[in-house]
């Protein structure tokens, strides 16, 4: 294979000439070099192509909520679109999150577990994690104090946003999803989604804000996971109470979905 990197320095590219003419004429128009006009437009193509900005759904949300809990997306696959988000596992076999990269399975005893990338997922939702705005809070907040912080943060409802809160908890209560057969519709009951409760703990929450307009496609509002700094326990946010924290909100305003090619999926009578 030839070694493009000693080279890449004296790259000779050649483009159309109707291509070649716009830029020219953009060029003059702009003030900026061919050069400066190259580089912004392969810097965005190259954003662009990883995904940078844009969150990646891995199927639409109503698939598995009316039951279908087994896709053929692979966690490897998932990691091609992002380095920061959530979702499951197939069969609903606990709670994911993914942070700088990592993917944990939060089981139904609130506990971590290695993950293999050969594993599948029926739903999950990533992005490659870029805050736009950081703001610290140096106060407590109980939850409705919390969300109201969150909802000053963003600039519009219409916009998808990726969460990160980091930081020291006062109390956090979560849930995780205990396994379920496929078909079989949740219930939401202490033996299904048992309940754990941390206090004075180090943490951070990951998650996104979806607009209400695509609750077909993703959890409409705001939906969190949480993690112990220690990276043991945690689970989907039922509330919490912040002591100090740091928030990350990240604008995003692309979205990419995909379809899962399953029979389950290509034949379910999915609500309109």
């Amino acid at each position: 294979m030839p070694d493009y990197g000693k080279d890449y320095e004296n790259l000779n590219i050649s483009i159309p000439r109707p291509l070649a003419g716009d830029l020219l004429h953009v060029a003059q128009q702009s003030g900026h070099s061919v050069s400066q006009l190259t580089e912004k437009a392969l810097v965005q193509y190259m954003k662009d192509e990883r995904g940078i900005n844009s969150v990646y759904l891995s199927a639409p949300v109503n698939a598995m909520l009316k039951g279908f809990y087994e896709e053929n997306t692979t966690l490897g696959d998932l990691r091609k679109h992002g380095d920061f988000g959530l979702g499951t596992f197939n069969n609903l076999d606990g709670e994911m999150v993914m942070l700088d990269g990592v993917i944990y399975q939060l089981h139904a005893d609130g506990k971590t577990y290695p993950v293999d990338d050969h594993v599948q997922t029926p739903f999950a939702c990533v992005t490659f994690y870029s805050p736009s705005v950081v703001e610290e809070i140096e106060e407590n907040l109980d939850f409705n104090a919390f969300n109201a912080i969150l909802n000053r943060l963003l600039p519009s409802d219409n916009m998808l946003y990726a969460i990160r809160v980091d930081g020291l908890f006062k109390q956090v209560k979560v849930w995780s999803v205990a396994r379920q057969p496929n078909y079989q519709p949740l219930v939401e009951d202490e033996q299904n989604r048992p309940v754990f409760e941390y206090e004075n703990i180090n943490g951070v929450l990951a998650g996104f804000y979806t607009p209400k307009f695509i609750r077909a496609l993703n959890f409409p509002g705001f939906h969190l996971h949480f993690l112990t700094d220690s990276r043991e326990y945690g689970g989907h946010l039922h509330e919490c109470q912040t002591e100090r924290v740091q928030i990350g909100i990240q604008f995003i305003h692309r979205l990419k979905l995909d379809l899962p090619m399953t029979l389950d999926y290509l034949t379910a009578n999915l609500p309109r």
